[in-house]
């Protein structure tokens, strides 16, 4: 058996500022996620600007990520993807973790990190779209340059569909939109823009049926539905922004389940501890009196997390981590970064 010290159910931004400050206090650490991929939601807005993240330039959501993954690393803990963890339970004072296919993961304390929950697109609901999805069916953008001077079909009309049209407007040839409602829910500034660029707007219509080219790889046009008339327009691509479902189908052995509120977040009773010694809660996944629901809020729960498992292991441990500017954790690899700035 190999036990950890700490582990930790999802792989978004919260668990991985967690992974990274538990190797700071020295724990034996591992990451359980369920996509294949670290970064949660934030692989949802790759081509986005972040402006919120306190000492950080403006960054690309892709950049922000890939640097958030290799902060994690530093440590070297141990990663497993394509994992969905379905049941915790505790015997001989440590927690028992098991995943969807039956492995099983064994370690001192817990720390969940998996946001609202397992988010995946609501996808288009026709005989055949899938097999569209490596082409020119999409369901989020992983590079906007793939659009330039193409014609673009976007389904949905709340804030996902609005934003992604606007920022594609200088990069799109033709941009179409169409939403099942007579409103769009998106806000109201963003809508203003695409009517300013003379975006298509159709509202009240859904997509009825799509049409393959002659080499059946691509979608060539769709049948679209308008208050029950029926027409076909063509497009190069569909970007299908329909929300997402979201899966909280964690479970715990009876006598450890911790409390959650009426909207299934863990209630903190302080320092992101769970009601339940040993299992602690950040990020999205965790509620307490002024939580920011913020980027920057997920690094103060990590934090907080973490000193708090270090001292539900060792009773005796000093309650924070040393300061990383005179770490000797870090001692090695400032000469080196230092040296590279001064040469």
């Amino acid at each position: 058996m190999d036990l950890y010290d700490v582990t930790i159910v999802g792989g978004g931004p919260a668990g991985l500022y967690s992974a990274f400050y538990s190797g700071m206090r020295d724990l034996k650490t591992k990451i359980i996620e369920f996509h294949p991929q670290l970064g949660g939601k934030v692989n949802i807005f790759l081509e986005k600007m972040l402006w919120d993240v306190g000492g950080q330039q403006p960054i690309q959501g892709e950049v922000f990520l890939k640097n958030l993954v290799q902060q994690a690393m530093t440590f070297n803990p141990t990663v497993c993807l394509n994992s969905k963890v379905k049941w915790i339970e505790k015997k001989n004072n440590f927690f028992t973790i098991t995943t969807e296919s039956g492995e099983k993961h064994y370690s001192k304390a817990v720390i969940i990190a998996i946001g609202g929950g397992i988010f995946q697109p609501i996808k288009l609901e026709i005989d055949g779209a899938e097999k569209y999805e490596m082409t020119n069916l999409h369901y989020t953008i992983n590079g906007m340059e793939r659009f330039r001077g193409k014609e673009l079909l976007i389904s949905g009309g709340g804030n996902a569909a609005i934003d992604w049209a606007v920022e594609l407007l200088p990069i799109a040839k033709k941009i179409t939109v169409i939403y099942r409602s007579d409103e769009l829910k998106a806000h109201e500034s963003q809508v203003n823009k695409l009517k300013d660029h003379g975006v298509d707007i159709l509202l009240n219509t859904e997509i009825q049926k799509l049409h393959a080219n002659t080499q059946k790889t691509a979608i060539e046009s769709v049948d679209i539905v308008q208050n029950g008339e029926i027409q076909t327009i063509t497009m190069d691509d569909i970007l299908i922004c329909h929300g997402y479902n979201r899966e909280v189908s964690l479970e715990f052995e009876e006598g450890i389940a911790p409390k959650r509120n009426e909207s299934q977040l863990f209630e903190s009773i302080g320092q992101c501890k769970t009601t339940t010694p040993g299992i602690f809660a950040v990020g999205d996944i965790v509620s307490y009196d002024d939580k920011v629901y913020l980027l920057v809020g997920t690094f103060n729960d990590a934090v907080l997390a973490v000193n708090s498992v270090k001292k539900y292991i060792e009773p005796e441990a000093d309650s924070y981590a040393m300061v990383s500017s005179h770490n000797e954790k870090f001692r090695e690899k400032n000469q080196e970064l230092l040296a590279e700035i001064y040469r």
